[in-house]
């Protein structure tokens, strides 16, 4: 006995017809979905880098839309029941070749199809279970980070930076103002017995005037 017709799959379906790719390629990402959940199914297809990978992503979501406008079915108890892609039109083309000839180019396209159903509750129980398990310990994950971070000792401050030296011209400054003060303690420290001293050493002025030449 048969299974069912492709047109008599039960569940909620989205159809992507004449897209231009042969059907081998899309059913290669297409294999991969096939019997996962949802969630799952939109994970795996994030990470193959295929490019089938992007518009069958697009065929899912149209088909989990599907089911939950019209069918009234929630899109945390769907997963993916069929998934398939049949051959289009293809395109005839050809090429010059060496010597008069012509070399065939064909240009492909397939028709995407794929189906969504409501989970059964035996295998809908164990998905809800792997979900809160993975909700809690993403929860305490996040919780222990947040109390390693506030247990943390605060940071160092930052040390002080010394102040710049001063430009060269500030230097000379300084040193001339240094240079006013000690001649002014020179100036102020000389004694009265000094002052006779040095005006004893210097010589006499005479004090008759110069003679005329006769």
């Amino acid at each position: 006995m048969t299974g069912p017709k492709t047109n008599e799959r039960p569940g909620t379906r989205a159809v992507l017809r004449g897209y231009r790719m042969s059907a081998s390629k899309a059913r290669v990402v297409l294999d991969l979905i096939r019997g996962l959940d949802v969630q799952a199914a939109h994970e795996v297809l994030a990470l193959t880098t295929r490019e089938a990978a992007r518009v069958v992503d697009k065929v899912l979501g149209s088909a989990v839309a599907n089911a939950i406008n019209n069918d009234g079915q929630s899109a945390e108890e769907l997963y993916v029941s069929a998934a398939y892609a049949d051959e289009g039109a293809t395109l005839k083309r050809f090429s010059p070749r060496a010597r008069g000839r012509a070399g065939r180019i064909t240009k492909r396209s397939c028709h995407i199809t794929v189906i969504v159903s409501r989970l059964e509750e035996d295998r809908l129980a164990v998905v809800r279970a792997a979900r809160s398990a993975q909700a809690a310990a993403s929860r305490s994950r996040r919780v222990a980070s947040s109390r390693r971070a506030a247990s943390a000792p605060a940071p160092a401050p930052a040390a002080e930076v010394a102040p710049e030296a001063p430009e060269n011209d500030e230097v000379v400054v300084d040193e001339v103002v240094v240079d006013e003060v000690v001649v002014d303690e020179v100036e102020t420290d000389a004694t009265p017995d000094d002052e006779a001293a040095t005006a004893a050493d210097e010589p006499a002025a005479s004090d008759e005037p110069a003679g005329t030449e006769e």
